[in-house]
Parts: C-alpha cells; structure tokens; sequence
C-alpha cells in the first residue's frame, strides 16, 4: 500500500498515512511506516485492546477513534499534507518485552481461514480467486452454485497456543489474536470431530482426575452446572475459598485450597503432583487485587502441562466431548 502510494505520488516524504483498522493491521502499518520516516494517524474502534495500543503508541503512531476520521481527515487537507487511507492485506503478529518489539510472522489475510474451507468443502479457493484474478470467470472454471454441495461430516478448527514457549505470558485470552496456529478435527459426528480437533492442537484430554476452579462472582451462576457436570463424571474438585464456598451450598463436594495472595503454596503444589487435569479461570475486570493471583495460577498451569480454560464456553465443548468419550457407572436401578 505504502509502495503504490509513493510510486503514485500520493504520499510525499514526512507525509502523513491516515489508516482506518480493526487494531490487526495497524501494528504491521505503523512499523513499517516508522522505518519509512513516514507519520502515522490510525482511527481504531473501542475494542482494540490495550497492549496494542501501547505498541501503535511505541511506534510513534497517533491513535483516535474511528468516530473521529471526517474532521481528523479533513484537517489533514486543510493543512496540505498528505495521507493515504487504506488497508493492510498481511496479518502481522508481534512480541514485545521491554522497549523491544520483534515481528515473529507475518502471512496474507485469510492465510488460516481459506486453507480450511478449502479442505472442507474440496474446492481450492486459492486457485480459484488466482485464475479470477487473471481474468478466468467462475463459469469458466465449471463453477456455477453459490455454495457447494454440504458434506455429510463436520469440520472443526481449533486454534493452537505457545504459552509455555514464552515464559510469564498470560494465558488469558482477551480481543487480540493470541493463537499461533489451527488444527481440524473431521468426522460424522460433531462431538468426535471436536474430540480429534482438541486432541490435535495438543490439548491432553482426561476423563478422570482433579478440576481446580476458581470462578469470578460474576461468572459462578453460568460455572455451576458445569462443575456438576466434570463432578457427575467422577472428577474430584478443587477450588479456592470464595468458588468453594459457593459449590459446597449448592451440593457439590470441594476441597479448599488456599489463596497464593495469603501466602499459600498449596495450588502450586497440586499443579506440580500432576493430579489436575483441567484449571477453570475466570476473572472480572472491575475486581480490585484478584488478578495478582489469577495470573499466577495460569502461569503455574502452563508450566505443569495443565490445560487452562478461561471461557466457559470452551468447557461446555470440552464436556459435550467428554460425555461422549467417558463410560459411565451406575446402579442397576438407577
């Protein structure tokens, strides 16, 4: 974008590029233009989180609201300089420690999403928008629905994440992308396909062992039925005082283990004898000292090997693949 403006004569030296984003390409837009000596003025919308704009910020980039383009933009011409608006077509990805920002990858747009609805619809959409870019029509190609024909199986993709290559990252997942890869599960069945997908992205799945919950006050209501639920598969279940106290009144028998805040080292200790199997994490932005110790659990967590969870929306699919996958017992007569 930057090479076409220039060549074009849009964008002059100490020109300004004004650049409209989601927050994903504004990174990679205002690193490259900092090592042009261009200005960079980048519109985002309210969600992009914090720590990416702390690094358009390093840049040296100015960063408003979308909301507040027409009269940032109109400013712009009045005052005679120059700006290109745009889009980026890579997806960047970045580290960050210090005053430090490295660029760890950097793949086209869609480079994750069109090589698995290729896979599972058998079309290669690559080659197909290549030969369209070239002046090949769809009909020309043999290509004459809107959709393909459906499968009679699912496709699942599930992301991958490096936390335990980085040391002290926080495995809580928040807006920007924290996955470093995919990988696809398939099968006749959903629940299956989810099973292989999981088992791919090297989560280690178990049917048995210890669940260690510590739940936001905000989340424990939506949290209960599946504790129940890893509880009538026979897991044992530990939790921290407030998430205990909690399961105990509704029924649900729970071992306390004592905060890391208060000096304890009992939840480090369980994560290292290797009998949990899953941690369940939330958190509630508005509370005031809770995070110092959730963050500590998920690093523990990911040091040991434990499969973290942050949403429950993931664990109602873990457990929908587990009740599939377990055998359970009961009474005769039950």
């Amino acid at each position: 974008m930057i090479e076409a403006a220039e060549k074009e004569g849009r964008l002059k030296p100490g020109g300004t590029i004004l650049e409209a984003t989601s927050g994903n390409t504004g990174i990679g837009l205002a690193a490259i233009a900092a090592i042009k000596g261009y200005k960079t003025h980048i519109y985002v919308q309210d969600n992009v989180s914090i720590e990416r704009f702390k690094v358009m910020k390093a840049f040296g980039t100015e960063v408003s609201n979308m909301s507040d383009i027409p009269e940032v933009a109109k400013a712009l011409q009045e005052n005679n300089n120059d700006y290109v608006a745009g889009y980026a077509a890579f997806y960047e990805k970045f580290s960050g420690k210090d005053d430090n920002v490295f660029i760890i990858e950097v793949n086209p747009r869609s480079s994750r999403t069109v090589p698995f609805l290729s896979k599972a619809t058998g079309y290669s959409l690559a080659d197909i928008a290549t030969e369209v870019i070239l002046g090949k029509s769809l009909k020309e190609q043999g290509i004459f629905d809107i959709y393909p024909t459906e499968k009679n199986r699912h496709y699942v993709k599930v992301p991958v994440f490096s936390f335990n290559k980085i040391k002290g990252l926080d495995a809580y997942l928040s807006p920007e992308m924290k996955s470093t890869g995919e990988a696809i599960g398939y099968d006749d069945k959903l629940n299956r396909a989810l099973y292989k997908a999981l088992q791919a992205s090297g989560m280690h799945l178990q049917n048995y062992g210890t669940i260690f919950a510590t739940i936001a006050d905000k989340d424990k209501e939506e949290a209960l039925p599946l504790i129940r639920r890893f509880y009538d598969l026979g897991f044992n279940i530990e939790a921290t005082g407030g998430t205990a106290k909690f399961l105990k009144e509704n029924g649900i028998r729970t071992h306390v283990l004592k905060k890391i805040s208060d000096g304890s080292e009992e939840i480090r200790d369980s994560l290292r004898q290797g009998h949990i199997a899953y941690v369940i994490n939330t958190r509630d932005v508005a509370a005031v000292g809770s995070e110092y110790d959730g963050q500590l659990i998920r690093n523990y967590a990911i040091e040991n090997n434990v499969s973290v969870f942050t949403a429950l929306d993931t664990v109602k699919v873990l457990l929908d693949v587990l009740e599939e996958t377990t055998l359970c017992i009961s009474t005769i007569d039950a």
